[in-house]
């Protein structure tokens, strides 16, 4: 069955602080290296007072030092803010130190917002139509090195880190397959355009040094508790987040509250109905019903899961018993192929 991964934003919950934050992910982290997890992604978003992994090559170095086996990567590195040769060398330092365990997931959104997108880049020439030329640049800079080859990523060069694309609309996938590379969707903010993303990927999708076959990864929402009831009251903190950044009001994740999408005007009810749609909230039993029908819907060969909750000790106990959903399922899924049995809820 699937491997089963974790997307962290490094949550900056309300009273604390970035420390707590980066130390907290640390802590999952380890947990996660020692349940099971396939990868440990952090992505990059700026000007953004509850999100702590805006400078993601560091904290990447920071949770690889911290943990054994787990792969550890970016989901994404927002690639137009950056030079590609930086990018490479940056990587390539993270491969020299933590060998065969680093991903590089990349994405073409600013992440953040236009001012802030400025005081990033300093001029704005560089745009998004670059993005396919500046990722064959980077795989170039992490190349072996060729005869004649001027400028060199150093360290870099001969590292092959594995590049994703990432997407959350139609370019992603068309990339993605154009350049045979594994393709990482973001279902779990972004899912419209899942399904037929999934499709052109795989239709299109190019034989190439990297992959033989399509690779689909797909983000979903996760929230485990002891209870529905509970579930869905500490996922409430994600959707106000979601809600405060809609509304221009960015801040440190807060507290769950009860009844939160009940206060909410029509518009902003629809928009959490249709964000939520890859998700997997509830007891432990919901949470496992839900993923089957995530992974029936797709056939993604990765799920990805993704959770900003308040409590951080409830947050660990969410991520744990997402590792134990993943295996009851792979387990099941032993069995019934042994049997010839479809898989089933």
């Amino acid at each position: 069955m699937a491997n089963y991964s974790i997307l962290d934003l490094v949550p900056i919950t309300e009273g604390s602080d970035a420390s707590t934050a980066l130390e907290r992910s640390k802590e999952l982290a380890i947990l996660a290296d020692e349940s099971g997890f396939t990868r440990y992604w952090v992505a990059e978003h700026h000007n953004m007072p509850g999100i702590a992994s805006s400078a993601t090559s560091v904290v990447i170095g920071h949770l690889a030092a911290a943990t054994k086996r787990i792969r550890v990567g970016s989901g994404g590195i927002m690639l137009p803010n950056h030079a590609p040769l930086v990018v490479a060398e940056q990587f390539g330092t993270l491969a020299s130190l933590y060998p065969d365990r680093i991903d590089l997931g990349l994405g073409r959104a600013p992440g953040t917002d236009g001012l802030t997108m400025q005081a990033l880049r300093r001029n704005l020439e560089a745009n998004v139509d670059d993005f396919p030329r500046d990722v064959v640049e980077l795989q170039h800079y992490l190349k072996p090195h060729q005869a004649g080859q001027r400028v060199v990523a150093t360290p870099g060069t001969g590292t092959n880190v594995p590049i994703w694309i990432l997407g959350s609309s139609l370019f992603g996938a068309q990339l993605a397959a154009l350049l045979g590379l594994p393709f990482a969707f973001a279902s779990h903010f972004a899912p419209t355009y899942l399904d037929t993303a999934l499709r052109i990927y795989r239709e299109k999708f190019k034989p190439s040094e990297t992959l033989d076959a399509p690779y689909v990864m797909v983000g979903a929402n996760l929230c485990i508790a002891d209870t529905d009831e509970e579930a869905t009251f500490l996922r409430s903190s994600a959707l106000q987040s979601f809600v405060n950044l809609r509304r221009g009001q960015p801040g440190p994740l807060p507290k769950p509250v009860d009844g939160f999408e009940s206060n909410l005007n029509p518009g902003e009810q629809q928009m959490m109905q249709d964000i939520g749609q890859v998700s997997a909230i509830g007891s432990k039993s919901t949470a496992r019903n839900a993923v089957i029908e995530i992974l029936n819907r797709t056939e993604a060969d990765e799920i990805m899961f993704v959770s900003a909750i308040w409590d951080h000790q409830k947050r660990l106990a969410s991520y744990r018993q997402g590792a134990e959903v993943m295996q009851s399922i792979d387990a099941r899924a032993s069995n019934s192929a042994a049997a010839a049995e479809p898989i089933t809820a």
